[in-house]
């Protein structure tokens, strides 16, 4: 078993909810200093869903990539 790719998998695992979670929280620290609710967090957080679905896609096909020339 290899473990550094089972570490790397794992951290992919956490590039979704980190990316969102970010987004999440941005939007709603900028939505209490600008008084814009809730237009700033629905933004946010749609361009953290948005970053972390390429980060995942970006990763996966990375893993991809090397089993294939394994």
């Amino acid at each position: 078993m290899d473990f550094r790719k089972l570490a790397g998998l794992s951290s992919l695992a956490l590039m979704l909810p980190s990316s969102i979670a970010v987004g999440l929280f941005l939007g709603y620290w900028l939505d209490k200093w600008l008084n814009t609710k809730p237009w700033m967090l629905m933004i946010f957080t749609l361009l953290g869903v948005a970053s972390g679905l390429i980060s995942l896609i970006r990763g996966v096909s990375k893993y991809n990539k090397e089993d294939l020339e394994e």
